[in-house]
């Protein structure tokens, strides 16, 4: 099973892009998806798997806080 939280690109340097997940921004590969600077990006295992709305992702972001709130933890 893959659970993934969406990450928003913040720069691209050929097949390379960092990928700011609240804060936390992580190098990932994107070659496999038609990407953009400012895009909303799925990522797993290191791969960006899916390019999401903006959204879409924020919803997404919501429903984790939820899961995580109800342990008494927050993803911002």
């Amino acid at each position: 099973m893959c659970l993934a939280i969406p990450g928003k690109i913040i720069a691209i340097d050929n097949e390379i892009g960092d990928v700011d997940f609240g804060g936390v921004v992580k190098r990932i590969n994107v070659s496999m998806v038609d990407a953009k600077v400012g895009d909303w990006a799925v990522v797993h295992a290191g791969f960006a798997i899916e390019i999401m709305d903006e959204e879409d992702a924020r919803e997404t972001l919501k429903l984790w806080n939820d899961v995580l709130d109800h342990d008494g933890v927050s993803y911002k």
